[in-house]
């Protein structure tokens, strides 16, 4: 599931958010972070509350005094969150909350993959959401898609207003 978390994380932050100067490679980097741990095992640590709030204070105190850049890197912890919130993580109280209930993540914490078909349809999901998002913000323009790739950053132009401004 890597197109579910690039793909929504990007579209929610750009539409809640509405800012151009996120950095969006990181936001859709730190929603698909905690898929690694698919590679060792059942998904614990980076499937926790403890995981992205740690990620975020490491960033705050990391570039203490350098506001430009905590702004930047936040959004691998803002990523973090998201995929709590797209993976069900929130569901799943031990897991979630570890280790503010114990130390032992109960076995019916322990998330599951879905089936092939839901699998599949959540990877399609997430394509459309960059599909959709690549042409609501002109990525098909080559200088906009430039500066995406090289700063992670959307044209100001393209965002549009801010929601809740009038």
């Amino acid at each position: 599931m890597f197109f579910w978390f690039a793909g929504l994380s990007f579209v929610a932050v750009a539409l809640i958010f509405g800012s151009p100067l996120i950095d969006y490679r990181l936001v859709m980097a730190g929603a698909v972070l905690p898929v690694i741990e698919l590679l060792w095992g059942p998904p614990w640590l980076l499937h926790t509350l403890l995981f992205p709030v740690v990620l975020m204070a490491a960033v705050m105190v990391v570039f203490r005094g350098r506001r430009l850049t905590q702004r930047r890197w936040i959004g691998l912890a803002i990523g973090a969150f998201l995929h709590l919130v797209l993976d069900g993580s929130w569901a799943r109280t031990s897991l979630f909350w570890w280790p503010g209930f114990g130390v032992d993540v109960a076995e019916a914490d322990a998330p599951s993959l879905p089936g092939i078909g839901l699998l599949l349809l959540m990877e399609l999901v997430g394509i459309a959401a960059l599909v959709w998002a690549a042409r609501r913000y002109g990525l098909n323009d080559r200088t906009r898609r430039d500066r995406f790739l090289r700063t992670g950053h959307l044209d100001r132009a393209m965002i549009g207003e801010a929601p809740g401004t009038c």
